[in-house]
């Protein structure tokens, strides 16, 4: 395919997706680790706090984007840091994950984001703003 401003290569589109799907998780395959796998994976919000508290995914903690530097304490590098955030178009959870794998934890990113999970009808928990 060709035109004025493209040109396709198809080489390194293999090698970008490539490198996309070994970093991103499904939101069924996050359902199965929740079921299966718990012990393995740290499930990461970066949302604003007013939208983790209307919902979240089960087990997720609460670590917003601006203040991810001050809590990789938290972070354990033994499992896989699972990083959402609001949509399928928002880049919070892919600046997450930069920030993270840039630290050595293993990081991947939620396609779809929180919108997709709870669309799908998956778990979600709300929390009261004094807990």
């Amino acid at each position: 395919m060709k035109n004025k401003n493209y040109t396709f290569n198809s080489s390194k589109a293999k090698e970008f997706f490539l490198e996309k799907i070994s970093f991103e998780i499904s939101p069924r395959e996050l359902e199965e680790s929740i079921k299966n796998n718990i012990e393995d994976i740290n499930i990461v919000d970066v949302r604003c706090y007013d939208d983790y508290i209307d919902g979240h995914i089960p087990f997720a903690i609460h670590v917003p984007l601006d203040s991810l530097e001050e809590h990789l304490v938290m972070f354990d590098k033994d499992k896989v840091n699972i990083v959402y955030s609001y949509c399928p178009y928002c880049k919070k959870a892919y600046k997450a994950a930069l920030q993270i794998a840039e630290r050595n934890f293993p990081v991947m990113v939620l396609c779809g984001g929180y919108k997709i999970w709870n669309e799908i009808g998956f778990d979600t928990i709300k929390t009261s703003k004094s807990e």
